[in-house]
């Protein structure tokens, strides 16, 4: 295997740093040669770049400089899009990589800018480049395990219910923010009933869907709301499916309860506001006051470590029964960074091993084989040194309210059998029709 290069943009940022460290630390695994920390922050990267010696190379770049861009990325392998928020970045960042036809992965969770650049495959298909769109915590991780599901626990999937929460990170960025008031100002859409339904997060309609659930290893009894995630639109479109669902939340809940009312209230407008014979800008206060509260608020209640939980119910027949599962991943010291930037990481390494063969703009459901995704999950958290913060994947069978755990390695085994028996009759009746 030729040795490769991978451009993380957005590397100073809470994922893009984890998920560059989480490169450098595996980089023997994809024969990655270098990895290219680049944002427009140079001091953060320049020290981040220290951590790892001669395999990063740090870079300032400002992302909607074309030609820049352009020149930076032209003879990498991949480049992996970390730069938020994304409703302003995504598009113009991928218009210059596919130019340049280098492979691409990305953690874009905006759905309405995913519908957009997911109308690029053609042109994508045209530079004979892959690019691999959303593919964080969610969405990301819940299409894998749908495609898996699908694929080899049920007969028939009917539905996919996504929850997911975080809280308590170091920092939060002005992007994150930004992206939050976007989500609570459009339209939501929800797969229901085999047909897409669109809510607004302060109508009736999106109220209804907010309901309480317990996180593993976080929480329980937390309420969870609506959000606009592209797994919804995206995995009705290569499953079968009649319901997909999405709901999260950010702790504390005191703080994502603060933010709902800024947005309900309409300051999250950038429209200026003359006080006292200035003008303020509604938005430029309203993210600068969040940042505030949320850090007294965290050292008032005393929150600890970050944190973070993916929850997603998969329900459906096998052998004519109804059958459900719920996978886990959490960990009670990490949350968003590492929950978002290892999974973009490995995606980021399974397209350096050559492993995802398909062309276009695509999400991962459409393009990555789940097993080798989860082959790589042990391996990468040890070797970034995150096994002890994270379990892995839990998988539990529902049955009767009860949970009870299973291997997963158990059930890819038994369905593996199943399917090389099937092919193995299947070819046996083509050579008696013969």
């Amino acid at each position: 295997m030729d040795s490769k290069k991978i451009i993380v943009l957005g590397a100073a940022g809470a994922v893009g740093s984890v998920a560059a460290r989480t490169l450098c630390k595996c980089a023997d695994m994809a024969n990655i040669e270098k990895v290219v920390l680049a944002d427009i922050d140079l001091e953060k990267v320049n020290a981040l770049a220290k951590e790892f010696g001669k395999i990063a190379t740090p870079i300032q770049v400002d992302v909607l400089n074309k030609q820049a861009l352009s020149l930076l990325v032209e003879d990498a392998d991949v480049v992996l899009n970390c730069v938020g928020p994304f409703y302003k970045f995504v598009e113009p960042i991928l218009s210059t990589v596919m130019q340049a036809g280098t492979d691409y992965v990305d953690v874009c969770d905006d759905v309405d800018v995913t519908l957009r650049i997911l109308n690029q495959d053609n042109v994508a298909r045209s530079q004979n480049m892959s690019a691999v769109i959303g593919m964080g915590n969610s969405p990301g991780i819940p299409n894998l395990l749908a495609r898996f599901a699908a694929d080899f626990l049920f007969d028939r999937l009917d539905a996919v219910d996504i929850y997911h929460v975080h809280g308590g990170e170091e920092f939060e960025g002005p992007g994150v923010i930004a992206h939050r008031f976007h989500c609570m100002s459009m339209e939501i859409p929800q797969y229901i009933n085999g047909e897409m339904q669109f809510v607004r997060f302060f109508e009736e309609s999106g109220k209804a869907l907010r309901t309480k659930t317990n996180f593993p290893h976080v929480g329980e009894n937390i309420t969870v709301y609506p959000y606009p995630h592209p797994e919804q639109v995206t995995l009705p479109k290569y499953l079968s499916l009649k319901q997909v669902t999405n709901r999260g939340t950010v702790l504390p809940e005191e703080y994502y309860d603060l933010t709902t009312k800024i947005v309900e209230a309409g300051l999250h407008s950038k429209d200026p506001v003359e006080v006292n014979g200035q003008k303020v800008i509604p938005y430029d206060f309203s993210i600068a006051y969040l940042i505030q509260k949320r850090d007294e608020m965290l050292k008032k209640m005393n929150f600890g470590s970050r944190k973070g939980c993916l929850k997603v119910v998969v329900s459906g027949q096998k052998r004519k029964k109804q059958k459900q599962y719920e996978f886990i991943i959490a960990s009670s010291q990490m949350a968003l960074g590492e929950g978002t930037g290892i999974p973009a990481a490995m995606a980021t390494l399974l397209m350096a091993q050559g492993k995802i063969h398909r062309k276009g703009v695509f999400p991962p459901e459409a393009g990555i084989n789940p097993l080798d995704f989860f082959k790589l999950i042990k391996p990468v958290l040890k070797s970034s040194n995150q096994d002890k913060s994270f379990g892995g994947l839990e998988v539990y069978e529902i049955k009767k309210g009860k949970r009870k755990p299973v291997s997963i390695e158990k059930i890819v085994g038994k369905a593996m059998i199943a399917k090389t028996l099937k092919n193995i009759f299947r070819k046996t009746e083509e050579i008696q029709l013969v």
